[in-house]
């Protein structure tokens, strides 16, 4: 176990078991929002766990870490589960939502989009675009029967369906600034709803030579909009069952929110410990 602390938050890291750690780590009702992104059974090379169990164990195993989750989230708490697939095995997602539909309430699909090209033809005099756009990165796929993949999903899950948002605090600026009159609200009069498109690229890695410190990780931005779009102000603690490097950790460190993360392979959680111990500094 790593204990990092930021003024009046904590950040806590175990090396073990996440369905185990929850429920003897966690009170019952504790977190306040969930964020996170498990394993996709689609043949990752991950260092210490093997991604290909066969798809019933695989499932059975989604429907024991999804209840210890259910446990440990209070009722008016989110989970926001980021997971794909792959044009050869499309249904995975859905079959993994199926299983969570046993404990929670799907109350929002979001797209995770990392790449989208956008023709100027396509938006006319739109301001901004003064020709084709083309941005994001994404894998190739070199198959004659399968388009290239770009985007993922974020499936947001709520025990009762019916958990009021921030919507707004991830909002964007209105184009047609005639709406702000018309639409625009007291609070954040230039800010309409963002919806269930999020584009987020990857960094770029320039260098060959230069590897990814995880195989399957998202950016930090992505639970960072997620716990906005929960409300931060009432947002205690936040729990990443499946913590890889620490990304939810980082992203709670730049909204002051205290974070608890389970992680099995050992030099994740050391590197998460470094990666969340620099945000800490770097914020102070």
């Amino acid at each position: 176990m790593t204990t990092l602390t930021r003024q009046e938050q904590t950040y806590t890291l175990y090396n073990e078991d996440c369905i185990t750690g929850m429920r003897t780590r966690l009170a019952p009702g504790s977190v306040d929002a969930i964020v996170t992104s498990p394993p996709y059974n689609l043949g990752t090379s991950y260092k210490g766990y093997d991604d290909t169990m066969a798809r019933e164990d695989y499932l059975q195993w989604i429907d024991r870490w999804a209840a210890a989750a259910a446990e440990t989230l209070n009722e008016d708490g989110s989970l926001f589960l980021n997971i794909g697939g792959k044009p050869s095995n499309p249904w995975g997602p859905f079959e993994v939502l199926v299983e969570l539909r046993k404990h929670f309430t799907l109350q929002n699909v979001i797209h995770w989009v990392k790449s989208i090209a956008i023709q100027k033809e396509d938006v006319g005099r739109y301001p901004g675009i003064t020709g084709n756009v083309s941005v994001g990165h994404y894998k190739p796929i070199n198959s004659p029967r399968y388009i290239n993949d770009c985007h993922e999903y974020i499936f947001h899950l709520t025990k009762s369906g019916s958990i009021s948002l921030d919507r707004l605090a991830i909002g964007v600026e209105y184009q047609d600034k005639s709406n702000i009159s018309r639409w625009g609200g007291a609070d954040r009069p230039d800010r309409r709803c963002r919806g269930n498109t999020w584009f987020v690229p990857y960094k770029t890695i320039k260098s060959r030579d230069k590897q990814r410190p995880h195989p399957a990780t998202f950016p930090v931005k992505i639970p960072k909009m997620c716990l906005q779009l929960h409300g931060v102000e009432h947002t205690g603690l936040v729990l990443d069952p499946f913590m890889g490097i620490g990304n939810t950790a980082v992203a709670c460190t730049e909204l002051g929110l205290s974070c608890v993360g389970f992680e099995i392979e050992k030099d994740y959680c050391a590197q998460a410990a470094q990666f969340v111990q620099a945000a800490i500094d770097n914020a102070e």
